[in-house]
């Protein structure tokens, strides 16, 4: 056989080589470990929802421990009523749609980071920024933390990349003089993916596109284009239409219930008074929202600090009229990210409940504005662009170890999975569990069906060792299944009224059997 020359070998590129190891890494590291206990009180009362429905048959009524549950919309739920169908009710099931949307949104910054370069370029000897824009927003803490949820946060941060995507891809194919039937494609998913947004956590879901989008042709001093005026009249239709797939049915089944509940209740009363409980000052967003970046924080730091200085130094030039005609303007995509990067954190800034999920849909624009920094800061030399990959490759790393080794621990400590496995096997199966000094919403899930609750549907806090009494002997064996907080066993063991057997403690909850003397 003849010998084949080094020249004539096949040499895998390599920007190919670190886009390939990227994304399978940040594949493996998404899905990683998406079977641990439902943390907190959120994840297990979301996917408590979905498994009510998804046992109904139901797509449109939500319901938490069989009473109506209007606090969000549906597409979360839908996705795990999907998920559950094909793995079965499982820890597993209810994140699966949250880590797809997190690659999800990683995608579209990458078919961003695509279309602005016009292609993945193997043969300049650079690394393409669309590798920036895949390694810097798969790498953020705030994404990666947020993906592996079974809740609202990266269910509505995906639809609103993806809407806020098609309209910039729409500029550029405008500003490129592209085909006609190109920009009405961008423009519709601009406006569907605006309608899944609503779907996904409500009117921010149109307020933010609109906003981010008012905000860049303010801040480039632009008018817009004729395509985008026209579309006014067919793409807000779009997006209601797309919305309408719940909000439509669930307001024929449940008229003014629903929506003085889901609007009036968890929409402007959520925003305008601390009625939920999550108070915080109006600089929080501003001060952690830095931390969602790590580990880019300086890098994004960096390019916030020098894209906000240029544009306001170009709004001062125009105002005062020193612009001259040459001057060049800051890269369109910059000044679309930073307009994107601070709607959300003004907004929630003025709420009178804040949590820092709100201010997730920011980080995508963190990613853009971050990669097109360290776009230009690898391109100095090799040094500085493996300094950088080494930087997502070792977030990667890090964040796997801590799955491994750390995170189920805490999993462990914070569920009630174990405590209530523990309690099953001791003989209470199936046994109502009553909370003492406090409702824990991670029983919603582990726990379901047999929970004790208000009128009303809240599940009930039992407040006085008399009540646990009183209900223990209304049992046939006398005996109460109690979970509560390990700071609350003293004082129920030195009551003479009840005798105490403690099954098991995890974390700062245990479970035990209450008697009466």
């Amino acid at each position: 056989m003849a010998e084949i020359s080094k020249s004539s070998q096949f040499r895998f590129p390599g920007p190919l080589i670190w886009l390939f190891v990227t994304a399978i890494l940040m594949g493996y590291v998404y899905m990683f470990g998406l079977g641990m206990p439902l943390l907190g009180p959120d994840e297990p009362r979301y996917s408590q929802v979905a498994r009510e429905m998804f046992e109904r048959g139901d797509w449109v009524t939500t319901t938490l421990g069989g009473h109506n549950w209007f606090e969000k919309p549906a597409l979360l739920y839908w996705m795990q009523i999907v998920s559950y169908g094909i793995f079965g009710v499982s820890e597993f099931a209810a994140r699966l749609g949250s880590a797809l949307f997190g690659l999800g949104t990683v995608f579209a910054l990458f078919l961003v980071g695509l279309k602005r370069e016009g292609g993945y370029d193997v043969q300049s000897g650079r690394t393409p920024l669309p590798y920036w824009m895949m390694a810097v927003s798969a790498t953020s803490l705030g994404l990666i933390v947020f993906s592996r949820g079974a809740s609202f946060d990266i269910i509505v941060t995906f639809p609103l990349t993806a809407s806020l995507a098609g309209f910039y891809l729409w500029y550029l194919s405008s500003e490129r003089n592209e085909s006609v039937r190109k920009r009405a494609f961008f423009l519709f998913t601009f406006y569907f993916f605006s309608g899944v947004a609503v779907l996904a956590k409500g009117l921010i879901g149109i307020v933010f596109p609109a906003a981010i989008v008012g905000f860049f042709y303010l801040l480039r001093r632009e008018f817009p284009k004729r395509d985008l005026l026209v579309s006014f009249l067919w793409g807000p239709l779009v997006a209601v239409l797309t919305a309408s797939a719940w909000y439509l049915p669930a307001y024929l089944r449940h008229g003014w219930e629903f929506i003085d509940e889901f609007f009036v209740q968890h929409h402007f009363q959520r925003f305008t008074s601390n009625k939920y409980k999550h108070p915080q000052p109006f600089w929080f967003f501003w001060a952690i929202f830095p931390l969602m970046t790590i580990p880019w924080v300086p890098f994004f730091l960096a390019a916030v600090w020098k894209t906000g200085r240029r544009i306001v130094s170009e709004l001062v030039s125009a105002f005062s009229r020193k612009e001259g005609p040459s001057s060049e303007k800051t890269d369109p995509l910059a000044v679309f990210a930073f307009a994107w990067l601070l709607v959300p954190l003004a907004f929630f800034s003025f709420s009178g409940s804040k949590l820092p999920g709100y201010v997730l849909p920011s980080v995508p624009a963190a990613a853009i504005l971050t990669a097109l920094y360290v776009d230009r800061f690898a391109a100095v030399s090799k040094a500085r662009d493996m300094l950088c990959k080494s930087l997502a490759i070792a977030m990667f790393v890090v964040c796997f170890l801590l799955l491994l080794l750390v995170v189920p621990r805490y999993a462990d400590d914070d569920s009630t999975k174990s405590l209530v496995k523990a309690a099953d096997e001791a003989g209470y199966r199936d046994r109502k569990i009553a909370g003492y000094l406090g409702r824990n919403h991670n029983l919603e899930f582990y726990a379901a069906g047999r929970l004790y609750r208000e009128e009303a549907g809240e599940q009930k806090a039992f407040t006085s060792v008399d009540e646990l009494i009183s209900l223990a002997r209304s049992t046939p064996d006398g005996k109460l299944l109690v979970v509560t907080q390990e700071w609350h066993l003293d004082e129920l063991k030195k009551d003479p009224g009840v005798r105490i057997r403690e099954i098991a403690r995890r974390g700062e909850n245990a479970i035990l059997v209450v008697e009466a003397n």
